[in-house]
């Protein structure tokens, strides 16, 4: 035989279906499974292209996926064809480059997932496909609907019968039954339970009630019976049927829901290589160590879902020997417990020619999955923190400022927020993630301030274990959680001058290597800064790299201070005053017209932040249903309440912004603050740094 035939035959027993595809998009080979799949003849391939297979594959984004694969060698994702007939299947495919004497192809390896993706559909539309055994009970009005099998089911032929209520006389578990429905109703939990009839011969009726809510209250709920009475019988012959389990070539496991092998046959111990002893005590984590808390949670609920799972994995031996089997997880009930029993059967034989393949494919969907499992679970502990109230405005000052965060949000550029401390930078931060269209993946942030100097590298970019002392396990860092997201590095001017090179890779590279890692980690990550410092003074000092400042500065948004924006005062004070009136269980509905005009009189050094900690201070002070000016009241005079003075600091920060209003903010040359104060102009900008005023600022009496 050929060495080419003896390919092509390998190519033809595989379990996956395989096609070569040119640059051009011209397929030049299918395997047997692939034609038979795709209903074309080996001969009629060859005259397709993938636009044929693949309608939603223009020229472009083919150019675009075989561009990508040749620089990166290899990708999986979800994919959708057409058969000949028209028909389309759902696929999930591994692409690999190859290149061979000076002929470039792309080989597409394929598994059909299109029986996962009806079963899910179904569930996820059992009411309205099968109203087998169901019934709705609207808990608002009380009216109950009930299809004709579920009053069959029972010999009842009148809904007020039906009512769950007057249903538990028919179990011999009426309690069970009884709080179970109350969990449902009362607490919006689901229920899954067999329960056994007292009729004589007794039945076994699985009881599922799926509550229906809106908002965090339970309107409706759903119900289905089933009969699984055979079902249950034959869970309860387990135990006759051990010697011949015992005595089985395949392996079987017996877990319960909590992972603790309960049963198993003999061949567990003769091919693992465990004693008994160790196996009468073992879990499925001690046994298998890729197997993760949360995958056998959502494992043993789709087993229990679709009653049985058929799936391919790699076990483990006890001498760490891997091989290939195919599993057929089974879901029983048997004695008051779910169980999971596993038949397990070797099939390295069969995966010799691909095993390595395999194992490759398992790595990686294994290391994908658990990636998004941090990701999801990071955004939706962030998503819990972020302020969801919109920023609260009126003047068209401030307007203008909104209007940059309209224009810039849509599209991936990198934005530097400025301003003074207190401002709002972190939700302008929030406004341009939310108007993006990254706005379903997480937003991460980080203050560069707040992070020790020798943790803020593994923060933003992770380590492996052992990278350095104390690193005593893998840490994703910052960028990777942010993968196809936004980062908003909040205090950019703080970021240590070593790390800054690290960052302007990320930036113009879209990579960065863990510490303690040993290959390169590619993002795709839109970046949002923010900083309360020059960063010019910055650069000129040699604490901040030039070039990652002009990266970071592609659309600069200057965050007004509150003096620059006084209409919005009385706004801010009132959405203040009702949120911490709420918290502190007090009445205020409103602010007296002298206390408006006492804030618009204040200067606010300390801008939003600073009337919000006022307002929380005047709510506990004082009470009624008006907020009356108090001496909780600031002002911008030497003296306070005739008996606190203002500080030597804050009296030079306030002749300084009058001067600097008086000049239009010209600091140096003829007619600047400098030649007004009599001050050399180097030395008034640091002492404007030190006082916090940006000398670009726009001041308004």
């Amino acid at each position: 035989m050929e060495i080419g035939l003896v390919k092509e035959w390998l190519l033809d027993v595989l379990p996956y279906e395989v096609f070569w595809a040119t640059e051009s998009g011209k397929l030049v080979y299918g395997n047997l499974k692939f034609c038979e799949r795709v209903g074309y003849k080996s001969s009629e391939l060859t005259k397709l292209t993938i636009f044929d297979i693949n309608t939603t594959v223009t020229p472009e984004s083919w150019q675009m996926h075989w561009d990508g694969l040749k620089k990166n060698k290899q990708d999986s994702f979800q994919a959708i064809h057409k058969k000949k007939t028209g028909a389309f299947y759902e696929v999930e495919v591994f692409a690999q480059f190859f290149s061979n004497n000076r002929k470039e192809m792309v080989c597409a390896i394929m598994n059909d997932i299109s029986s996962s993706s009806f079963y899910k559909s179904l569930i996820n539309n059992v009411e309205s496909i099968a109203k087998v055994g169901g019934w709705k009970l609207n808990l608002q009005d009380g009216s109950l609907i009930v299809t004709k099998e579920a009053f069959s089911m029972f010999g009842i032929h009148n809904k007020e019968a039906f009512h769950p209520s007057k249903m538990l006389q028919y179990f011999k578990d009426e309690a069970g039954f009884r709080n179970g429905f109350i969990q449902t109703t009362r607490k919006g939990l689901p229920l899954d339970v067999v329960f056994e009839t007292k009729e004589t011969p007794s039945r076994f009726i699985r009881t599922i009630l799926k509550p229906i809510l809106k908002g965090d209250k339970v309107f409706e709920v759903i119900g289905v019976y089933q009969d699984v009475t055979e079902q249950t019988k034959k869970e309860t012959k387990l135990n006759f049927f051990k010697n011949v389990i015992d005595n089985a070539e395949d392996l079987v496991f017996v877990y319960s829901r909590s992972g603790k092998l309960l049963e198993y046959s003999n061949s567990v111990a003769n091919t693992l290589g465990y004693s008994k002893s160790k196996l009468n005590q073992a879990t499925i984590f001690e046994l298998d160590t890729g197997v993760t808390k949360e995958w056998w949670e959502a494992h043993f609920a789709e087993i229990i879902e679709k009653r049985s799972v058929q799936m391919e994995w790699i076990l483990t031996k006890k001498d760490g020997t891997r091989f290939p089997v195919d599993i057929v997880a089974n879901y029983m009930h048997y004695e008051g417990q779910d169980i999971n029993c596993a038949v397990v059967r070797d099939i390295t034989k069969r995966k010799e020619r691909d095993l390595k393949l395999y194992q490759a494919l398992e790595e990686i969907k294994f290391l994908k999955n658990r990636l998004e499992d941090e990701n999801e679970y990071l955004k939706e502990e962030i998503s819990g923190k972020i302020n969801a109230n919109n920023i609260v405005c009126k003047s068209d000052v401030y307007e203008k400022v909104l209007a940059q965060v309209k224009l810039v949000a849509p599209t991936d550029t990198t934005v530097l927020i400025t301003g003074e401390s207190g401002t709002g930078k972190e939700l302008l931060a929030s406004a341009l993630h939310d108007n993006s269209l990254r706005k379903n993946r997480p937003l991460i942030k980080v203050n560069c301030a707040t992070l020790p100097k020798e943790l803020i590298e593994s923060e933003l970019f992770g380590h492996k274990k052992g990278a350095f002392t104390g690193a005593v396990a893998d840490k994703v860092g910052k960028f990777t959680l942010a993968d196809e997201g936004t980062i908003f590095l909040d205090e950019i001017g703080e970021m240590p001058i070593d790390l800054q090179a690290k960052l302007l890779r990320v930036l113009q590279e879209g990579e960065f290597d863990e510490l303690g890692g040993t290959k390169t980690i590619k993002v795709n990550v839109r970046v949002i800064a923010a900083t309360n410092r020059r960063l010019e003074d910055m650069i000129k000092e040699g604490s901040f790299r030039e070039d990652l400042y002009y990266r970071l500065n592609v659309f600069p948004i200057y965050n007004i201070p509150l003096r620059g924006r006084k209409e919005d005062i009385p706004l801010l004070a009132q959405f203040f005053l009702e949120k911490y009136s709420a918290k502190a269980g007090k009445s205020f509905k409103r602010l007296s017209k002298k206390t408006i005009n006492g804030l618009l009189a204040y200067d606010f050094p300390g801008n939003i932040r600073e009337l919000e900690n006022l307002i929380e201070r005047a709510v506990i002070l004082e009470n009624g249903t008006t907020l009356h000016a108090g001496s909780w009241l600031p002002t911008n005079n030497n003296m306070v309440n005739n008996t606190n003075f203002l500080t030597f600091e804050a009296v030079q920060r306030q002749h300084i912004i009058k001067i600097l209003q008086h000049t239009n903010g010209k600091v140096s040359g003829r007619g600047g603050a400098a030649e007004v104060l009599q001050m050399n102009a180097k030395t008034l900008f640091a002492k404007m740094k030190k006082l916090g005023i940006e000398k670009h600022t726009t001041f308004t009496g």
